[in-house]
């Protein structure tokens, strides 16, 4: 199947599931928004990655998904699938996915990382823009916008109910690869029309995309899919975008194939790579589908690994 065919069949059975349908910054906010900390509540979760102030942003997410092997373990029998979610205190009729996107107070530069489903996936999404009020930050104050890949459920976000800049001052910055595989989605004509002034691309590898934030390519899952290393002295967090979904399948069956992933086999070595990495550098992690807040690192158990958050999950 061809990979704008195989998007467009993710794109569609994922919003059935949810019960809907290297450049260098060039502008600098001159009036950055105050860096101080909001309190945490059921939809924001501040923390800090050395002296920056960073925020887990809930937009909502999917809860009951049927266990049925056609999103997680794609090839394996329900039962299997059930088998390693109930040995881990969880249903195996069904599981959820959560969708925080990150906010990085980075100098002057106020960043979202990913955007959100907006209000494509029905009453599961679209709590970004209060969430990011509760963190004390108006759209209008976003300078940048870093996709991860342009899978719905992270870029149409983007475009509000009017059909206008959801963030009008940001810059919207992506692998290259991923903006022409945007633009080869029929789907996501109207979108790509809208925020085509605002896009800016870039190489993995190239320059720093602000002070303190750099791509980092993690292939398999779409054509041009990043994730991004937030550093600050010595101190680092790793956003991994779409490269696991669920914190216990993902993670402890990582070569299991999940419905989204564009280039499966590729995508399920770059689960593994990374997870040999990660384990062994004690990396931080940020996981936009796990638990909320999705903070956390992943630890070698036994002959695999497991997810252990840093924040007790919020529903």
């Amino acid at each position: 199947m061809k990979s704008q065919t195989k998007l467009a069949a993710a794109s569609l059975m994922f919003a059935t599931l949810v019960g809907a349908a290297g450049c260098s910054p060039d502008v600098e906010k001159s009036d950055p928004v105050a860096a101080q900390a909001p309190a945490a509540n059921a939809d924001i979760h501040p923390f800090k990655v050395g002296a920056l102030d960073v925020v887990a942003l809930r937009d909502g997410g999917m809860t009951g998904v049927p266990n049925d092997n056609t999103v997680l373990g794609v090839g394996r029998t329900p039962a299997e699938v059930a088998a390693v979610l109930t040995a881990n205190g969880l249903p195996g009729d069904s599981f959820s996915l959560s969708v925080q996107p990150l906010l990085v107070r980075d100098g002057a530069r106020v960043v979202l990382l990913d955007a959100g489903a907006g209000n494509s996936f029905g009453p599961g999404a679209g709590k970004l823009p209060a969430s990011l009020a509760a963190a004390g930050v108006q759209p209008d104050q976003v300078t940048d916008v870093l996709i991860s890949h342009s899978h719905g459920d992270h870029v149409v976000g983007l475009v509000n109910a009017s059909g206008g800049l959801t963030f009008p001052n940001a810059t919207i910055r992506m692998a290259a690869a991923e903006w022409e595989f945007l633009k080869a989605n029929a789907q996501m004509g109207a979108l790509v029309t809208t925020i085509t002034p605002k896009v800016q691309t870039f190489e993995p590898g190239a320059a720093a995309l602000t002070p303190s934030i750099s791509s980092v390519a993690i292939n398999g899952h779409t054509p041009g899919h990043m994730g991004y290393e937030i550093r600050s002295g010595t101190d680092s967090l790793l956003y991994i975008g779409d490269t696991m979904h669920h914190s216990v399948i993902s993670v402890q069956r990582p070569e299991w194939q999940i419905a989204f992933d564009n280039d499966a086999p590729t995508a399920t070595a770059s689960r593994a790579a990374l997870l040999e990495r990660a384990a062994a550098g004690n990396l931080r992690v940020y996981a936009v589908h796990f638990p909320f807040p999705g903070l956390g690192r992943f630890q070698r158990r036994d002959d695999g690994f497991v997810w252990v958050p840093e924040a007790a999950a919020r529903p």
